[in-house]
């Protein structure tokens, strides 16, 4: 049973649940009200499927850097509009495809707004360029960007009874002397990864357990 337990640190059930439910209320609530207002109608509701993966990332994961506002916000948008110019400039759907999702990521990145579901988006607009109804130069802002900005706005909504802060804001935790801001910097620098924390969390996280480390060693005598 071990391969069922929760992959990420802090995950419990209950959250879980509750951020299931809250995806769906909030792909339904988005859905509708970007039909509404693109003048539509209620029906069929006006989504991109890449917007299931970025309510994955808000509900489930509200603290990670990649779920913030303008990571989703901006980086589906970046994303799209990245696409856009590769498919007018290369012919070639496979290659179009590769260029546009690599491209996205580098923009991304410039723009510090990385958003793994941008990825998608780009793809998108590459497939969609192949088909009767290929993305014109609104689509980045009607419906990727109208998607993206309902999203968050009902994501922070939710998570004010989830007892999540979205967007997340890290906890003030006194100091201590357990690790330096130079000793942080040294240990990333050998690890040489990338890791979805916040800089400002991952602090809190170690100066927490090193208290945390420290009343155990006094309660056992040590």
């Amino acid at each position: 049973m071990q391969i069922f337990r929760p992959i990420l640190a802090g995950a419990a059930l209950g959250d879980r649940a509750f951020a299931g439910l809250g995806a769906a209320f909030g792909i339904a609530i988005t859905g509708i009200v970007a039909a509404l207002v693109a003048g539509v109608g209620p029906v069929p509701p006006l989504l991109v499927a890449p917007i299931g993966a970025s309510a994955v990332l808000v509900f489930a994961v509200p603290a990670s850097p990649l779920a913030q506002p303008w990571p989703v916000i901006g980086g589906n948008m970046v994303s799209a509009i990245v696409a856009l110019l590769i498919v007018r400039l290369v012919p070639q759907e496979a290659l179009a495809a590769a260029i546009a999702v690599g491209g996205a990521i580098a923009a991304m990145s410039l723009a510090r707004c990385l958003h793994p579901p941008g990825g998608a988006v780009a793809l998108s607009v590459v497939l969609l360029a192949a088909g009767p109804q290929p993305a014109s130069w609104s689509f980045p802002f009607v419906p990727v960007g109208l998607n993206s900005m309902l999203l968050v706005l009902f994501g922070a909504a939710f998570h004010r009874l989830s007892r999540h802060a979205y967007p997340h804001r890290a906890l003030a935790m006194p100091p201590s002397s357990a690790f330096l801001p130079e000793d942080m910097d040294a240990a990333l620098a050998e690890m040489h990864e990338t890791f979805d924390i916040a800089r400002e969390d991952l602090d809190a996280l170690l100066d927490a357990a090193a208290r945390a480390a420290t009343v155990r060693r006094e309660r056992s005598g040590r």
